[in-house]
């Protein structure tokens, strides 16, 4: 049914009638959240190398222009996040970059790493150490990369963008909607919180973001690992010539994401990319990741919003806002899970959906420890009391 679904085994079959039941959904037909949530991160870009040359996207570099982050500048970016009151080290680079780019690939060599996914693993034990959790997105993984990196993150993700097979993706090197659909079920075959998306305005239509949605249900329903959602819309960039969507465009896709997700799977807009305080009646509950130090390097002309920029957005909706983990509470343990939160059902391939490294960070006896307790436990609206 989708590019390359045969090439990686994917075996979705998205039934006509729910895709029509879904395009007639409206904001109307969807109830607005009791609380907006977000999380407080680091943005740490490893390396703006990438494999692929997608036409909207301005985060890669070109070979021999890229970036490497070393470790020493990891742990201070880190550090900084950290004394910030952050809690998540978000973790980005694009996909197997030194495959493509050898003074990367040399770089990591002579650093000691055997590739980019290795180096990944220590930047993340850096996170742990200095008091933050990680959240990676190192685009498309295997099985047996995920086994590895699960151990040092809190949560991982890749964006799945649509199921279509749009021009945005042309060229030599190019993502496939089966890829990523592998990528997705690898991680959840691999029991990791996961948090995936639909990209709007790409050159895909309404039924491309129909069935990109149910795709994405259908791998949760088997695996129970998708955590949220993030429904975002493509911006204008010195790369790009797609036009932002229109409001009535977001508001339609949120409340069809919204209905097509069960209840459990949060939906995210990002806030300094979408009208937030316009979609809070769609069905949104989250804002994602947002940094109080670092830029968004993926769309980096758009500015963040500070914190009175959140509130405005619940006060519009008229919900109170909370700060939570990069792990969303029903995958933690439960002497850290608020006891009105329903735990998630047990994870396939692994004994806890929170690896034990996580789960020592979180519980040190350090102020680290106790910020990350205060917030998995829900204690005060935003600012977080010592134990």
């Amino acid at each position: 049914m989708f590019t390359a679904a045969d090439e990686y085994g994917i075996d979705l079959s998205i039934d006509a009638e729910r895709v029509e039941r879904l395009l007639s959904v409206t904001p109307a037909d969807v109830d607005p959240a009791e609380r907006l949530t977000f999380a407080r991160n680091v943005f740490v870009p490893l390396t703006t190398a990438c494999r692929y040359t997608c036409t909207y996207c301005t985060y890669y570099d070109v070979p021999g222009e890229a970036s490497l982050l070393s470790p020493e500048e990891v742990r201070e970016r880190c550090r900084v996040g950290a004394d910030a009151g952050c809690t998540e080290a978000l973790f980005t680079f694009g996909d197997d970059p030194d495959d493509r780019y050898v003074e990367i690939h040399e770089t990591l060599d002579e650093w000691g790493f055997d590739s980019v996914h290795d180096y990944l693993h220590r930047a993340c034990e850096i996170a742990l150490e200095e008091g933050l959790l990680p959240h990676s997105n190192p685009g498309d993984l295997t099985e047996a990369q995920f086994a590895s990196l699960r151990e040092v993150n809190a949560s991982m993700g890749v964006m799945l963008e649509t199921t279509a097979d749009v021009d945005a993706h042309s060229g030599g090197r190019r993502k496939t909607p089966g890829q990523r659909l592998n990528t997705i079920r690898a991680a959840g075959r691999r029991g990791v919180p996961f948090t995936t998306g639909i990209l709007v305005g790409i050159g895909e239509d309404w039924r491309d973001r129909a069935e990109s949605l149910l795709a994405i249900r259908d791998l949760h329903e088997r695996h129970g690992h998708i955590q949220e959602v993030i429904v975002q819309n493509v911006v204008p960039n010195e790369r790009s010539e797609f036009a932002k969507p229109e409001l009535e465009t977001m508001r339609r896709v949120v409340a069809m994401a919204r209905a097509a997700l069960p209840p459990e799977v949060s939906v995210q807009v990002p806030p300094n990319l979408s009208p937030a305080a316009d979609l809070v009646d769609c069905g949104i509950d989250d804002l994602g990741g947002v940094s109080p130090v670092t830029d968004d390097y993926i769309n980096p002309a758009y500015e963040w919003p500070d914190l009175d920029g959140l509130r405005s957005v619940a006060d519009a909706g008229g919900m109170p806002l909370r700060e939570r983990l990069p792990t969303y509470a029903r995958y933690l343990p439960s002497d850290l899970r608020p006891a009105s939160v329903d735990p998630a059902p047990p994870p396939t391939d692994r004994d806890a959906w929170v690896p034990p490294a996580v789960r020592d960070r979180i519980r040190a006896d350090d102020v680290h420890g106790r910020r990350l307790r205060g917030v998995a436990r829900g204690d005060g609206p935003l600012a977080v009391r010592g134990d």
